[in-house]
């Protein structure tokens, strides 16, 4: 029998990984890689690696599982070297095994270097034909890249002196070649280098050491190691680190630069401490709820917040509307991300695994509760069940994000637009599947004015359905035939029992 495998995250998009790269002489750089890995765990929990040079060879390390689980001191001790990249990671191309675990390594031409790599590309296929590779060569997107760069180095080695600067060579060959999204780190034996695609669909950035340089998907990774946060890589910039000092190449051409942070780095990915477009990510959710308590007020007796990305909109919620903030909801804080059970009877207790109401606040109570999205529902139909058996008068739900109707190809997993419970409902159905007294999501306008950015640039294709880079030819189709099977046009953002609420036009849709 086949057990399967049930994500206890359900009604949240999951991410492809968390990168670092850390360039210091003198320093633990493997135990220094390691802390900045656990500040990025949140980011990917299949598997977890580090690869270290001594200026001479690369050492790789990596497995399944967590990084705790990976790494002891007796490893990280025999991980020698003075820089090094590590990655922790979230399969959503390639298969969850160690064969995809990263950093992915490659030697070429008497050259070694390793690459870690989170998002998505979208021209896999298309770059596997045009070089040739047979099918079943590469195992993921991100071997691709490793591939094609070692490829390139080894046919620069015909024609150029070892001068150290190799890997740097095929890069500017090969990454305006990639197509999608992808910040990626990597090393040689002498340098650190990373990269973000031109879009910037997922956050770099670059910070100091006393005597070295850092770079990593979030600033909570720099914050750890005690290193001084300097400023996000821009999309489209390559910099390199090493004993010459910090360089940067910008190997694209201006027209395809066009910043596009995903949005929900903001409302969900991103660390609640972490800085993106100078903005605090927490303050950004606080305003979120303090948002849709102006969007959609309700008469309400508590505020609560769904742990852990729901409780700062929670409070904003409860800060504008006046209504008090209680801890309603208790998270195990130890569970994993799946759970394994043989039947359906076990796997509906998955919820009750991660989180437990609190009777004595929620009996009788009239509530506010608050989540960051919706994404397939079942979590999120199983809460509001527990809050009922709890005793609770009135649940009235509110997100702090617009309905999320379209599937992801830059680096999350939310499946196929099937599986998306608002791809084919209204909100008033969505109201009715979940069995709540009242159903409201923030609109974009307010989801990107609460980011504080004044509209820096965002990918919002999970809300709009509009692409900023053309997705994969096979998937075309599957999504132009339900975007024309749209039941509405545009829809009420919040309903109640039978009432509208408030009648926002704002998504962008066809």
């Amino acid at each position: 029998m086949v057990e399967e495998q049930t994500h206890l995250g359900d009604d949240s998009p999951r991410e492809a990984c968390g990168v670092v790269a850390i360039y210091a002489p003198g320093q633990p750089v493997a135990h220094l890689n390691y802390l900045s890995l656990y500040a990025l765990q949140h980011r990917g929990q299949e598997s977890a690696g580090i690869a270290t040079s001594d200026g001479e060879r690369i050492t790789v390390v990596k497995d399944m599982g967590l990084v705790s689980n990976v790494f002891n001191d007796r490893i990280l001790a025999g991980l020698d070297g003075h820089l090094g990249i590590g990655q922790t990671r979230y399969s959503t191309t390639g298969s969850s095994s160690w064969r995809n675990a990263q950093p992915v390594y490659r030697g070429a031409a008497e050259r070694e270097f390793a690459l870690g790599h989170n998002g998505n590309l979208t021209n896999t296929e298309t770059l596997a034909n045009e070089s040739g590779m047979l099918p079943g060569t590469i195992a993921s997107d991100s071997d691709l890249i490793a591939e094609l760069i070692a490829t390139k180095i080894g046919e620069g080695a015909d024609h150029n002196s070892s001068d150290g600067r190799e890997l740097e060579r095929a890069l500017l060959d090969v990454l305006p070649k990639l197509e999608g999204a992808f910040s990626l780190v990597l090393m040689d034996e002498a340098n650190i280098i990373g990269v973000r695609d031109p879009n910037g669909f997922r956050p770099l950035c670059l910070g100091k050491l006393e005597n070295g340089w850092v770079m990593a998907s979030e600033t909570p990774a720099l914050d750890i190691i005690g290193a001084h946060f300097v400023r996000e890589i821009e999309p489209g910039e390559m910099v390199i680190a090493s004993a010459t000092g910090v360089k940067s190449i910008y190997p694209f051409t201006s027209d395809r630069v066009d910043p596009k942070l995903c949005l929900f780095e903001f409302v969900y990915f991103s660390r609640p401490d972490s800085q993106l477009y100078a903005q605090s990510v927490h303050h950004a959710r606080v305003r979120m709820g303090e948002q849709l308590a102006t969007q959609a007020p309700v008469e309400a007796d508590l505020v609560m917040g769904v742990p852990e990305s729901g409780i700062p909109a929670a409070e904003g919620y409860s800060r504008q509307s006046e209504i008090p903030y209680a801890q309603g909801l208790v998270k195990n804080r130890y569970i994993g991300r799946t759970f394994i059970a043989p039947n359906q009877e076990l796997r509906s207790l998955g919820v009750r695994m991660k989180l437990n109401p609190l009777r004595d606040t929620i009996e009788g109570n009239r509530l506010v509760v608050v989540d960051d999205s919706i994404v397939r529902g079942t979590t999120t139909k199983a809460m509001v069940r527990m809050l009922r058996d709890a005793g609770a008068k009135e649940i009235h739900m509110r997100i702090s994000s617009p309905p999320y109707r379209w599937p992801c190809f830059y680096g999350m997993d939310t499946g196929s637009k099937s599986e998306l419970l608002a791809a084919d409902l209204t909100v008033q159905e969505i109201k009715e599947y979940l069995d709540v007294d009242s159903l409201s999501y923030l609109t974009l306008d307010r989801l990107i004015e609460a980011t504080g950015t004044h509209n820096s640039g965002f990918c919002t294709a999970c809300l709009t359905g509009e692409y900023p880079v053309d997705i994969p030819e096979n998937l075309t189709k599957e999504v132009l035939e339900t975007r024309n099977h749209e039941k509405q046009t545009s829809e009420d953002l919040t309903v109640g029992d039978g009432q509208t609420l408030f009648s926002p036009t704002t998504l962008n849709r066809e």
